[in-house]
């Protein structure tokens, strides 16, 4: 038997990274999955993986109406909702407060805090007639401490955790839990893909981040997609009926132990574009 026998799920972000491992884990455990994102043909693919324990519509969170339609999208394929996973979100370059622009600002918050809003909502309307529910936002560590990344993503995703937290105090009464997981240093293609890196290229150089990621925290290797997903399960399922209202750092000791601050973030990203790109060169 799976963890998620029987439990109804939206993933947000769902078409690739950390999005795409927890969809696909959730299945694997038994849960039938609304997986959610901006880009048709991945969705597509995914759906292919999965087969029909899961379906994807394309969605831009940052848009309440087509918010609503993914939720209405699960219960009428799935016949209810049991757990919402707020895991789209949106990076912002690395650069300091006076030389971000307000189309940065605004461009993250709409993904990043005012995604998770519209989820929350749109899902709790469903929950509290069931009288049940798991909502887990993928937070980040950059959200509980300053400088792992720019001000801009890291003040969205503290909003988040936030906006998450005070919710659970409303919600928490009804059956509803709200939970937030801060991931650290992940590989996925994120930061290939800032570096100018597109496509299957920026999967070929996940061994370069993930090498460069094994030395940022106290546990000596590179966070997996792997890792936040099963956090994301434990989350969901009935094991965690008594969790509400946190922020749980999958993170590696990197929040309470390590000694990452806005230069050594900057040195960090810095480096990995310049082995991402050596990287290619070498194959080209």
């Amino acid at each position: 038997m799976g963890q998620l026998d029987g439990k109804v799920a939206v993933v947000t972000g769902a078409t690739s990274g950390i999005g795409a491992r927890i969809a696909e884990l959730f299945v694997e455990e038994g849960a039938s999955v609304v997986a959610v994102g901006r880009r048709s043909d991945e969705g597509g693919a995914l759906e292919a993986r999965c087969g029909d324990s899961l379906s994807f519509i394309r969605t831009d969170v940052s848009v309440e109406a087509d918010v609503k339609a993914m939720i209405d999208h699960a219960v009428s394929r799935f016949g209810r909702l049991d757990c919402l996973v707020n895991n789209a979100g949106s990076s912002s370059p690395m650069v300091s407060i006076a030389e971000a622009t307000a189309e940065q600002f605004d461009g993250v918050f709409a993904v990043n805090v005012r995604g998770v809003f519209f989820g929350i909502k749109h899902a709790a309307a469903v929950m509290l007639r069931q009288g049940a529910g798991s909502i887990i936002t993928i937070a980040s560590v950059a959200g509980l401490r300053g400088g792992l990344a720019s001000p801009i993503y890291s003040g969205s995703k503290a909003a988040a955790s936030q906006l998450t937290r005070s919710a659970a105090a409303e919600l928490s009464h009804a059956g509803i839990r709200l939970n937030c997981i801060s991931p650290g240093a992940i590989v996925t293609g994120i930061l290939a893909k800032s570096a100018g890196v597109s496509g299957a290229d920026a999967d070929r150089v996940l061994g370069v981040i993930r090498n460069r990621f094994a030395s940022v925290q106290p546990i000596p290797r590179a966070g997996e997609t792997d890792d936040i997903a099963q956090a994301a399960v434990f989350l969901a399922s009935d094991a965690s009926s008594f969790i509400t209202g946190q922020d749980i750092a999958v993170d590696g000791g990197m929040v309470p132990f390590g000694n990452y601050g806005w230069h050594e973030s900057v040195g960090l990203r810095a480096d990995v574009s310049r082995l991402v790109k050596e990287e290619i060169a070498k194959g080209s």
